[in-house]
């Protein structure tokens, strides 16, 4: 292992002490061990930092991280708890294995694991990783992921794949085309060893494209953590071809979740009407699934506008998926200078900065001011 040098207990011991360093700082003091770098004491380091946000399960002792690409790449420790509980079976293929924290979780559901992963020193690190958290029953295959398919010879109850989304030049990119495996190339190929595949996908890629252009796709995972949108997940089953379930979570929130098949988020319609006591906000999660007219139909709510995906209702309508207010319209001559306000701007030509500037406004505070349109043109709301 090229990284046993810093599993030394007092090298370990120098990582925990100093897990609070500024990187900087910590890389132009050098390095206390003459075999140890101070580039890779801050990698470690660095690591830690990132994992009591992101990962902190794996806050242990002997626990090697790699460097900061893959942990940036890598799932979130709320995001992949929450996908284990959705897949089950006898066995689990991850092709694009990565730094792990998916399969890590999803494994849990799964007799047999088997990662495949091209780098062979963050493979490396993985199976140390796992064994220091005593995963079991693993197969840790170090290729390309073409090499793998070409000479495997298993079944797998579940094949799991995180396309790279960055080209050579580390820019991002939100096509399937340009993903690193395109699904829609390799999709045949992966059913000659599995029933359903499933894809981590970036929560910027078009739901209506991922339909048309993957066959068989039987639900779409719309995940979001704190109302921000994190990513997407396809369900796509070998012979499949009824409507896709579009399935919204808001994790780490109150809120409920929602099911609706693409069909009727594609079907229906909308009520419209002004603004009356109650103003309903849909999460960014519902917002990325496009159920703008179901959210009408569904909740009973008139929608304001149709380019303004704000509802209303006279009576408070629980378990909505996202936020509720009490609003009354007021006129911007009434809206005293040095007030403050969190603003929100939906159709509207002005930014919540231009409307603060504009208006004289503060920001913060316990109210709201919505600026928005309905179909009788622009309009101002207060809450109360």
């Amino acid at each position: 292992m090229e990284f046993s040098h810093i599993l030394r207990p007092e090298v370990q011991k120098f990582i925990k002490d100093n897990s609070r360093q500024d990187i900087t700082k910590l890389l132009l003091s050098g390095s206390p061990f003459s075999d140890v770098s101070i580039q890779e004491i801050a990698q470690q380091i660095k690591g830690r930092q990132t994992a009591e946000k992101k990962f902190p399960f794996l806050l242990q002792d002997g626990i090697v991280f790699p460097p900061q690409l893959n942990l940036e790449q890598a799932s979130s420790e709320t995001t992949a708890a929450f996908k284990a509980n959705l897949f089950s079976g006898e066995s689990l293929l991850d092709l694009t294995s990565g730094y792990g924290i998916d399969a890590y979780y999803l494994s849990a559901n799964f007799s047999k694991t088997t990662l495949v992963e091209q780098n062979k020193n963050l493979l490396e690190i993985v199976h140390h990783n796992w064994l220091v958290l005593n995963k079991i029953n693993t197969d840790y295959v170090n290729s390309d992921l073409d090499d793998f398919l070409e000479k495997n010879g298993q079944k797998f109850s579940l094949i799991y794949l995180d396309p790279a989304r960055r080209d050579t030049h580390n820019r991002k990119k939100f096509l399937l085309e340009d993903l690193s495996p395109d699904i829609t190339e390799i999709r045949n190929k992966l059913f000659e060893f599995t029933n359903k595949v499933v894809v981590k996908l970036s929560p910027l890629m078009d739901i209506s494209m991922l339909v048309s252009q993957v066959p068989g796709i039987s639900e779409i995972y719309i995940i979001a953590v704190k109302n921000e949108v994190k990513e997407l997940l396809i369900v796509i089953e070998k012979d499949f071809n009824q409507s896709t379930v579009v399935k919204i979570h808001n994790l780490e929130s109150n809120e409920p979740s929602l099911e609706v098949t693409f069909n009727t988020i594609q079907q229906s319609k909308p009520i419209f009407g002004e603004a009356s006591e109650y103003l309903y906000i849909p999460n960014n999660a519902v917002l990325k699934s496009g159920a703008f007219n179901f959210i009408s139909e569904h909740y009973n709510l008139e929608k304001l506008h149709p380019n303004t995906h704000l509802y209303t209702s006279p009576s408070f309508i629980e378990d909505f998926p996202g936020r509720i207010l009490n609003v009354v319209p007021v006129e911007a001559k009434k809206i005293e200078k040095g007030e403050r306000f969190n603003i929100i701007s939906k159709n509207y030509p002005l930014t919540p900065d231009e409307i603060k500037k504009k208006y004289k406004i503060k920001d913060g505070g316990n109210q709201y001011l919505i600026f928005t349109q309905s179909q009788k043109g622009k309009i101002i709301l207060k809450s109360i």
